[in-house]
C-alpha cells in the first residue's frame, strides 16, 4: 500500500474519519510535530560506553523536526467520540505524504521561511 501525495491542507473545521473508520476527527489547523532534545539520554542510553561515541551535549536548538513525521502531514485536532468531551490532540496522516513544495513550506530550514509572507502553504498563498 503506498501513501497518498498530500498537496493541499486540510481545511480548519472540517471533519474526517480516522484511517481506519474507529473515529472521527475535527481539524483546528496544521502544526509540525517536533522532537525535543532535552529528552535524549544523558550521555547514551547503552551500559558500555567507548570514547569514540558521539557525544550527546546539548548544543544547538532545542526543539527539531521529527524525522519520523517530517514527510507527513501533522494537524491539532479535536478527536469526536459520541458521549464524550472532544478531545484536543496532535495527529500525523502517515498514510499521506507531502508533496515537495508543500513539504518545504511545512518544515523549511530556510531563513526566509520565517518571513510574515509564507504563513500560507503557496499553493494557498496565490489565491
Amino acid at each position: 500500500m503506498s501513501a497518498q501525495a498530500a498537496t493541499a491542507l486540510l481545511e480548519p473545521g472540517s471533519e474526517h474519519a480516522s484511517p481506519g473508520g474507529q473515529y472521527t476527527y475535527r481539524v483546528l489547523g496544521p502544526c509540525c510535530r517536533l522532537f525535543d532534545r532535552e529528552e535524549l539520554p544523558w550521555p547514551c542510553c547503552r551500559l558500555a560506553w567507548r570514547s569514540k561515541e558521539p557525544s550527546w551535549r546539548r548544543v544547538g536548538r532545542r526543539f527539531v523536526a521529527d524525522l519520523a513525521s517530517r514527510r507527513c502531514p501533522t494537524y491539532a485536532v479535536e478527536l469526536l467520540q459520541p458521549g464524550a468531551r472532544p478531545t484536543r490532540t496532535v495527529i500525523t496522516l502517515f498514510t499521506e505524504r507531502l508533496g515537495s513544495e508543500l513539504q518545504e513550506w511545512w518544515y523549511s530550514k530556510l531563513p526566509s521561511s520565517l518571513d510574515q509572507v509564507n504563513r500560507e502553504p503557496p499553493s494557498r498563498a496565490q489565491k
